[in-house]
């Protein structure tokens, strides 16, 4: 049995060999991602090449996700933004949006969105370089909470990515902020990933915390249509696991709001 939502996988060192994402492919990798925040175009050049093999071993398209690095300014301890940018669209994006198009992937995940002028704005990059890629904002900046409306009807889908949005708003309000925007996706009519720290002990863990188990099946619960891992995939060391557990809980909880399994664990 399958998932209805889908599982985004972030491409990295850890699982970037082909086997290895032929591998995850056939245990419900269901969305590639590359963060071009991280690496140069040979290297991601070769996974794009990789995955368009896969799928003609597998028979199905496999999306893949350029995540654009935006105003990102990297600090010791992680990374923020320049705040003072005057757009979120940088040289380094106008350059791997130009890689992108030419390399066919089938997304562009626009970073630090604070408004739908953003998105235009991207847009008309894409399609300056003759592409028609389409656009996931993500939400990570209270900018784009108060924008958050026009933000959606501007975009494709959305992207809810937690830890950038948790330096921006109190973290006991994410779950409520997080279940806000998925309500608004589903009214909309827009695909919505819910991203970031989702199964982070399994970077070091074969197995997941109680509470990251519940995280992922909150988020399946609340009407994500996706789940996102990140450097679960890209650099942990039980990729594939982390993939098979993803799946379970995602399957788990799409059988409880379908009602075909009670809470009784006998």
């Amino acid at each position: 049995m399958n998932s209805r939502a889908q599982i985004v996988v972030t491409i990295g060192p850890a699982c970037g060999d082909e086997e290895m994402l032929l591998t995850l492919c056939n245990r419900q990798m269901d969305i590639a991602r590359l963060n071009f925040s991280w690496g140069d175009e040979e290297k991601f050049a070769h996974y794009i090449k990789s995955l368009r093999d896969i799928e003609k071993r597998i028979g199905r398209h496999i999306p893949i996700v350029g995540d654009l690095s935006g105003p990102r300014i990297q600090e010791v301890e992680g990374h923020t933004y320049d705040k003072k940018s005057i757009t979120v669209l940088t040289e380094r994006d106008k350059k791997f949006i130009r890689f992108g198009v030419d390399h066919g992937v089938d997304y562009f995940a626009l970073s630090f969105v604070g408004s739908a002028a953003d998105v235009l704005l991207c847009r008309k990059a894409i399609e300056s370089c003759s592409g028609r890629q389409r656009i996931i904002a993500k939400i990570e900046r209270a900018e784009a909470l108060a924008n958050i409306d026009a933000i959606i009807e501007a975009s494709d889908a959305i992207m809810i990515a937690r830890g950038d949005l948790g330096n921006e708003v109190p973290l006991e309000r994410i779950p409520f902020v997080q279940a806000e925007i998925i309500a608004k996706c589903k009214k909309a009519g827009k695909p919505v990933i819910t991203a970031t720290q989702m199964m982070l002990s399994m970077v070091e863990h074969p197995v997941p915390t109680r509470a990251e188990v519940t995280d992922v099946a909150n988020a399946i619960l609340q009407g994500s249509d996706a789940v996102m891992l990140s450097d679960e995939t890209a650099a942990g060391k039980y990729p594939l696991e982390t993939v098979i557990m993803m799946e379970k809980i995602v399957i788990e909880a799409e059988l409880h709001i379908a009602g075909k399994i009670s809470i009784n664990p006998l």
